[in-house]
Formats: structure tokens, C-alpha cells, sequence
């Protein structure tokens, strides 16, 4: 007898539906699984017969074949095991509703005894087996709330194979799992653990991580270790602007793919936070391996990329950086297939200004040879550096700051001033497809929207001749100071705005570090 049953899996951040197609044709002894499967879905079903014959069914005894349809796509996890030992029961009339099956995907890797484990990808499976009109989905008990954000589709978590098996003969009635998406997803937005009013003092680096929030930029905090880059950076996504529906969607199903969704969670409701540490590799990084996979920097997407000691990454890591960084996605391609993975984040990256950590220190001397601190700084590549609009120098902070009482401006207070900000680039960019803040500006609309009067003109002109400023800081430098206007609520740019941008550039100096 032949069944069908309907499974899925991931490619990139999207599912495709696969048809589980399970032959009994009452002649041979062996089993079979076609259609491109990996070793571990090869391995099925040895864990499929398991958990069949664990809970007083039974496997044939004749030849078995299992087919995953469309053929030429590869199959990889162990997902298809519930399907899969469904589709064997009812091609052995042990179900005697098989025309059911048809309008439900059934999802879930089994253990032995017949328990279902949790698998990735929950919510772009949910979100095919929708668009394909299927009636539901089963899933394991630990991704249901993730799937269920998917309305119009009746999503049914499940943690033993018998409930599965129950259900389509009739004999209990499952209740789909019912997730107030809008709701959740608005109460949790604003609940963060830390804030900016924890951090005592740096009122001007906090400043720079406002104007960082406001347009979207990159920045680079560089100070001696103890100084409070780390603390601030891990403070930025307090005051980023909330996500959107769609953002918290696209960030929670690539993290769904990526298998980093905590249990029974549903969206993802805050910007994420990541900071690898300086020995990732490349592929860890931007994505890829055998089955590709999202990098930190699609993990990163919507949110904040934070590197911590950035001279310490290996230059070819922070290499594959540059082209994601512009194009705000990352293709991963392979022979047969391409993916890509969106990777629209802010990269803020701190490090000592010399090896020893203590070069401009105001207080202890740097013991750094000649010649040092500027092979430590040239570790960093100009055409990365070019894509950092803010270089931000940290020194630490004084004793009667430490120890001052006085409460320090909040994360909440901050916000505000940055979703105004960013409101105003939302109206400027409208007619601007893929751009919504001003990092993301085109060369053809830096002229168009950034325009300086004769006094400005002057006075960058002055600030590129004296602080021997390359060529490269000038857009930069344009760009941000459009920002603080925007944080000032002004329509033109300002001298005073100019001023303010000129002095993040630090990096950009010739002859900076001696």
C-alpha cells in the first residue's frame, strides 16, 4: 500500500514542503530511504521501528521504501522521523484514515520510547504549510508557541508519538496552541535588564552611542581596558528603536533556522545582541558548511554586531566582513545551490589604542616599543575602517564620577530622542527602497540631503587641512553630522553639527598614533 504524508525542510531561511511517500509492496525484506537523505535521515528508521514497536505496534516484515519528494533536493536532520513512522503505520492499515493525513505537515525527530523531540525551523515551516493551504501542523510541545505565531494555521504541539497517532484515529481531541502574538510582542519589548543609567560618568561617549542609534552607524569605541566600551556597547540595543512586526518575524526565523530560539519561545521581541569571540572563524562568522547555515552576522540582523578587542580577529574574518556590510545580506553559494542570509546590522567594535592598552592614557605611560602602536593599528584594513562612521576615543572615568550619587539619564529617555530621529529618516527615505537611515545613504543622495552652507564648507575644509584628515572621513563625516541634525530637529546642517562629527574621527588623523 502506498501513503503519503507531508514533512519540510529548511533551505537558507525558507522551508520547502516535502511529500513523504511510504511504499509497503508486500514482497522483499529490506528497507529503503530515497530522495537525496543524509545520514541522519538515513538513521530513521532504526529510530522509527524503535518507537513503533516500543508502543505495541508493528513494523512490516517485507520490504519498506520510503520516498522524500521532490527527489533532487537534499534532505538533512532528523525532523522526518514522525512523518515518516506515520506514513509507515497507516501503509500498514494500522491507521485507518489515510486520506487525513493530506491536510497536515507532521514534524519531529522521535526518540526510542516514542518521545518527540524539538527541531529548528519551526516558524518558516509554519509559515509554508500556511501559504500552501495545509489545515495544520504537528510539531514538538517545545516549538509550538514558536509556529503558532502563524495564524489562519491550526498548530498542534505534541510530545509522544501516540498523541499523533490518537489523533488520526479519532480518539482524542488535540487542541491547537493559541499564541497572542501583538500582545506578547508589545509587553516585552521595553523590558530590559540593563541600562544606560547604570553606566556612572562617559556622558560623551554615551552621546556618540545616541548618534550611532539615531543613524544606524558603525562605531568604534577605543580607550584602555577597565574604560566601560564593553558595558556601553551591551547598553546600545536599549536605545535602538523597537522592533517592528515584520523585523521581529525575519530576526526570529533566521534564529529558528539557526537553532538559537530558547524553548516554548515565541518572537523574538527585542534587537539582538551578539558578540563572538576574537578565535571565530570565518564560516562561523558570515555563514556556510556543508548544510549552510546562518553566520553571527545574520544572528546579528535588525540588531547589533558587537567584536570586542578588534585587532585581535584574524584578518580574513573581518575581511568577509565588508561586502555583507554594504549589501546588508550574505550569499552563501555551493555547487549546486546559493543562499542568502539577510545581515542588516550596526557593527560596533571597541580595542585598545596599543597592545599594552595604555597609549594616550592620561594617567599611566605606555610601554609599547616604537613603532608598536601603529603595526597594532594597522591590523584593522582601511576599507573596513572605511565603513566606521564614528571613532569613538574612551578614557576612563574619575573617582568622583565612580562614586557620585546623582542618577544618570536613562536608557528610556534616550530612546525617545532616537525614535524621533529615526521617524524623520523614515519620511526622507519613503521613496527609497531598502534605505532607512542615514548610514545607508547613496553617494547620488548624500549631495542632495547633505547640504552645508558657506560656513560649513569653510570650516570642514579647515578641519580636512589641520588634522590631516583623509579623503575617505569627508562622507562620513557628512553623514553624521545629518544625524545630530535630526537629533537637533533641524532642518539644514549646521557649523556646530559639523564640528561635532569632525571630532569622531579620530582613527582617520594621520600620524594619530605617533
Amino acid at each position: 500500500m502506498l501513503v503519503k504524508t507531508f514533512g519540510s525542510t529548511v533551505y537558507g531561511v525558507e522551508a520547502i514542503t516535502i511529500t513523504v511517500e511510504v511504499s509497503v509492496p508486500g514482497h522483499g525484506t529490506d528497507y529503503y530511504i530515497v530522495g537525496l537523505p543524509d545520514s541522519a535521515v538515513k538513521e530513521s528508521l532504526q529510530r522509527v521501528e524503535s518507537a513503533i514497536k516500543s508502543n505495541k505496534y508493528y513494523m512490516p516484515r517485507t520490504k519498506l521504501v520510503v520516498n522524500l519528494a521532490p527527489a533532487d533536493i537534499r534532505k538533512t536532520g532528523t525532523a522526518f522521523d514522525l512523518p515518516i513512522a506515520i506514513g509507515t503505520l497507516a501503509a500498514t492499515e494500522q491507521l485507518q484514515n489515510p486520506e487525513k493525513l493530506a491536510q497536515y505537515v507532521i514534524m519531529g525527530e522521535l526518540s526510542l520510547d516514542g518521545t518527540i523531540r524539538p527541531i529548528k525551523g519551526a516558524l518558516p515551516i509554519a509559515i509554508q504549510a500556511r501559504k500552501e493551504n495545509f489545515k495544520g501542523l504537528f510539531v514538538p510541545v517545545q516549538n509550538a508557541r514558536e509556529a503558532a505565531m502563524v495564524n489562519n494555521l491550526d498548530v498542534f504541539g505534541v510530545s509522544h508519538i501516540n498523541e499523533v497517532i490518537h489523533f488520526f484515529k479519532d480518539e482524542n481531541t488535540l487542541q491547537p496552541v493559541v499564541v497572542n502574538t501583538r500582545e506578547e510582542f508589545a509587553q516585552a519589548q521595553s523590558d530590559f535588564d540593563i541600562d544606560f543609567s547604570d553606566v556612572k560618568g562617559q556622558e560623551n561617549i554615551k552621546r556618540a552611542l545616541e548618534i550611532a542609534a539615531a543613524g544606524g552607524h558603525n562605531a568604534i569605541l577605543i580607550g584602555p581596558p577597565g574604560a566601560g566600551k564593553t558595558m556601553l556597547a551591551k547598553r546600545l540595543p536599549t536605545i535602538l528603536p523597537p522592533l517592528s512586526l515584520h523585523e521581529a518575524l525575519e530576526t526570529t526565523k533566521i534564529h529558528s533556522v539557526a537553532g538559537k530560539l530558547p524553548e516554548h519561545a515565541t518572537l523574538i521581541s527585542k534587537r539582538p545582541y551578539r558578540s563572538p569571540h576574537h578565535t571565530i572563524s570565518d564560516v562561523a562568522l558570515v555563514g556556510g558548511g556543508g548544510n549552510p547555515q546562518p553566520g553571527e552576522i545574520s544572528l546579528a540582523h535588525n540588531g547589533v554586531l558587537f567584536l570586542d578587542e578588534l585587532p585581535e580577529f584574524k584578518r580574513t574574518v573581518l575581511e568577509v566582513m565588508r561586502q555583507p556590510m554594504e549589501e546588508r545580506k550574505v550569499t552563501i553559494s555551493r555547487a549546486k545551490v546559493a543562499l542568502d542570509f539577510p545581515a542588516s546590522f550596526m557593527l560596533i567594535a571597541s580595542m585598545n589604542p596599543c597592545p599594552c592598552g595604555f597609549f594616550n592614557h592620561p594617567e599611566k605611560e605606555c610601554t609599547c616599543a616604537p613603532g608598536t602602536v601603529q603595526k597594532y593599528l594597522n591590523k584593522i584594513s582601511g576599507p573596513l575602517l572605511d565603513r566606521i562612521d564614528l571613532h569613538v576615543e574612551v578614557t576612563p572615568v574619575a573617582f568622583n564620577e565612580l562614586s557620585s550619587a546623582q542618577p544618570f539619564e536613562k536608557s528610556s529617555h534616550i530612546r525617545e530622542r532616537v525614535i524621533k530621529a529615526r521617524d524623520i529618516q523614515a519620511e526622507r527615505y519613503q521613496q527609497s527602497a531598502g534605505v532607512y537611515a542615514n548610514a545607508q545613504m547613496s553617494s547620488k543622495q548624500l549631495k542632495e540631503i547633505c547640504v552645508i552652507d558657506p560656513a560649513g564648507q569653510n570650516l570642514l575644509k579647515n578641519a580636512m587641512e589641520k588634522l590631516n584628515l583623509s579623503a575617505r572621513a569627508y562622507d562620513r563625516i557628512l553623514k553624521v553630522s545629518r544625524t545630530i541634525a535630526d537629533l537637533a530637529g533641524s532642518e539644514d546642517i549646521k557649523p556646530e553639527h559639523l564640528a561635532e562629527a569632525i571630532q569622531y574621527r579620530s582613527l582617520d588623523r594621520q600620524g594619530w598614533a605617533g
